[in-house]
């Protein structure tokens, strides 16, 4: 376990501000620079912006858009985390949407707000995310996995479609399973970042679903066993093939 920082004035929390709505950035802002344990290090408008700036500011603490313009705000909270494990991700949202707080949950998010929250009580949630608990309710989480789960024995069975996918497939799914982002499957895999999202494409039309985290309950689901089933050894894409990557 990680040690939580003490913050204080002297150390104030660090903030990141991510919304395309330039006047909520300013409201988020003005109420946070009331706080004496709490420094806004930057702000963004858009999923670029905030991938360019944020990992240079050190933010403890990244809030979060769900949605943006050119792409979303769990995306941002993934790659983020990536690059900065220690970085607690507080996703704000309009919308009470299930499947973007699963979303949020396999991205590694420590907290899901609807932007009617009360000012003090958001000031209240970063305090809780920055001192490293999480402010998704236990609860909640298991229900909408275990909805996610039956949905996915509902949509035909699991071996036969895994069976589909090439050994290279399955390594990218398992590490699915486990949260990685494409960057750290690459990295893992000795592979492209572009490279590792045509293989996620390719397994996700295999699988018959559209979104990453239908397929990580999948890869959660089969377990680790699952990934061991393959092609005869004479055939292309074994482990032959990882000990002859070239980087």
């Amino acid at each position: 376990m990680e040690q939580t920082e003490a913050f204080s004035q002297d150390r104030p929390i660090r903030v990141f501000l991510l919304d395309d709505h330039e006047v909520v950035r300013r409201g988020v802002h003005d109420l946070l620079d009331a706080e004496d344990d709490i420094v806004v290090a930057g702000e963004a408008g858009t999923v670029d912006h905030a991938l360019a700036r944020g990992p240079a500011l050190r933010p403890d603490v990244a809030v979060l858009d769900v949605r943006l313009p050119d792409g979303d705000g769990i995306t941002v909270c993934r790659e983020l985390r990536s690059r900065m494990p220690g970085l607690a991700c507080l996703m704000l949202t309009s919308f009470d949407d299930d499947d973007a707080l699963l979303d949020a949950i396999m991205a590694g998010a420590a907290g899901y707000v609807l932007k009617q929250i009360k000012g003090s009580d958001l000031v209240s949630a970063i305090r809780t995310v920055a001192s490293g608990q999480s402010m998704l309710d236990p609860a909640t989480t298991t229900r909408l996995m275990t909805s996610l789960r039956g949905d996915g024995e509902d949509a035909g069975p699991g071996d036969e479609r895994l069976a589909d996918l090439s050994p290279r497939e399955r390594d990218i799914l398992a590490l699915i399973g486990d949260g990685l982002t494409n960057r750290q499957i690459g990295k893992s895999l000795f592979l492209s970042e572009k490279t590792v999202k045509n293989h996620i494409s390719r397994l996700l039309a295999k699988l018959g679903v559209e979104r990453r985290i239908q397929a990580a309950v999948l890869a959660t689901q089969a377990g680790r066993g699952t990934a061991e089933p393959g092609p005869p050894a004479g055939e292309p894409g074994g482990r032959r093939e990882q000990s002859g990557r070239r980087g």
